[in-house]
């Protein structure tokens, strides 16, 4: 089949991620659609609305991943699958996610104004809780789905607002009763293979002018939690030397998360996303400190010592003995002032995953075929496709994002990059449904 006889419509894509954006618009730009909350069942519902207009069967598992299925003609085949996830940060783009499942549904469309039969069917997914900004850690829809969480841990996670996940789930309607995976696959709706197109998130397309990229893979991620307990004190009449201060632990050890990154540059990232201070004022020594550690590398043993320095660090000579009082708390050999020790929590870990060759392939020769050359680029950030990846054959193609920026209301992309992807992907999924 000569996939060059089917354009996808541009002008409608752009059209629908418009549509989209203006649930959970937000007054700079962007979208606050966060996972399982009116907003996001609003998004879910606009979707299902638009699948169903094409005749497509709507499904929901138990942890609420959507998908819709169009049919193909061999009952045998496990359908090719595209998608991404709705849901968004809460200050988030229009395009994170979203272009991913508006992508798989301008290819529902093409292939039902085409009248197009494939040999597998062809199914577009929306992901629960890829953020993870709501609920932590990210990509649990997808995660439970692949067997790498169990299904009570994804419905327990414990939402940041005091929430659950599965009570979230419910009251917006969409706990569905399909089953969600297990680590033996028992139960999970079978995958013949997974494309996800999604903006790069990164400045290197934009930077080399390129207007696709093949994703060979995802870096690795870890997560911590990180808890300072020192001692309250007043900020005038409490010397330097008689403090045991949170904050400049917490401090000294936000720079060295740095450095431990920078030793590693241009590959290594470390990010403190997340910094908390217990019943601060400012004429008072912080007690007590909470923060978040991101730490990603593309290879596991660099990603490995990282984990080891930061952990190391925190149990060295630039704090003290595991008490937190400032009586117990020791002197440190680096200042020689009393600091308190950090307790670090590591709460996810997501290896670095390399792609599979013959999706790839499928998704350069697509780009091709629209007219483009691709090339290799290793994803920053984690996506569903990760999971997946453990499941089921698996890529990604990316699209670049102005300045590189996303997470941010002013998260912008070019229609005709936009519909660059849209075309490769859907002459990738001709390729692979047959």
């Amino acid at each position: 089949m000569n996939s060059s006889q089917y354009p996808v419509d541009g002008e409608r894509l752009w059209r629908t991620l418009a549509e989209l954006a203006e649930i959970g618009a937000t007054p700079a730009g962007g979208v606050a659609r966060v996972a399982l909350t009116d907003v996001d069942r609003a998004g879910r519902d606009q979707f299902v609305a638009w699948v169903q207009e094409l005749g497509c069967t709507v499904h929901v598992d138990q942890m609420g991943n959507l998908f819709a299925r169009r049919e193909g003609t061999d009952a045998q085949r496990a359908p090719v699958v595209i998608g991404s996830h709705l849901d968004s940060q809460p200050t988030g783009g229009k395009y994170d996610g979203a272009y991913g499942v508006m992508v798989g549904l301008e290819v529902l469309r093409v292939l039902h104004d085409s009248d197009v039969s494939t040999a597998a069917p062809v199914e577009v997914v929306s992901w629960t809780n890829e953020e993870g900004a709501r609920f932590p850690p990210a990509m649990i829809g997808s995660g439970v789905f692949a067997g790498a969480f169990s299904l009570d841990e994804g419905l327990a996670a414990p939402g940041v607002d005091g929430t659950t996940l599965g009570d979230e789930l419910a009251r917006i309607g969409y706990a569905g009763d399909e089953p969600c995976g297990a680590p033996d696959g028992a139960g999970r709706r079978p995958v013949g293979c997974y494309v996800e197109p999604h903006i790069e998130q990164g400045p290197i397309l934009e930077a080399a002018g390129v207007t696709l990229g093949a994703v060979t893979g995802v870096q690795g991620i870890r997560w911590y939690d990180v808890s300072i307990e020192g001692q309250s004190a007043h900020a005038g009449s409490t010397p330097m030397e008689h403090r045991c201060d949170a904050m400049v632990a917490a401090a000294r050890l936000l720079c060295e998360a740095d450095e431990i990154a920078g030793r590693r540059a241009p590959e290594g990232r470390a990010t403190v996303g997340t910094l908390a201070v217990g019943t601060g004022s400012r004429n008072t020594v912080a007690g007590s400190v909470n923060l978040t550690v991101d730490l990603r590398h593309p290879d596991a043993a660099e990603l490995e010592a990282m984990h080891d320095e930061l952990l190391a660090f925190a149990d060295g000579p630039n704090f003290g003995p595991q008490e937190s009082s400032a009586a117990s708390s020791g002197v440190s050999q680096h200042s020689g002032r009393s600091l308190p020790r950090p307790q670090i929590t590591p709460i996810w870990y997501s290896p670095p995953i390399v792609f599979d060759h013959a999706v790839l392939e499928a998704l350069r020769s697509g780009a091709v075929a629209a007219g483009f050359e691709p090339v290799d680029i290793t994803s920053g950030a984690g996506h569903d496709a990760c999971y997946v990846s453990q499941v089921a054959p698996t890529g990604m193609l990316f699209i670049p994002c102005a300045d590189g920026l996303s997470h941010n209301e002013a998260e912008s992309i070019l229609p005709e990059h936009a519909t660059a992807g849209a075309q490769a992907t859907f002459n990738a999924v001709l390729t692979l449904a047959g």
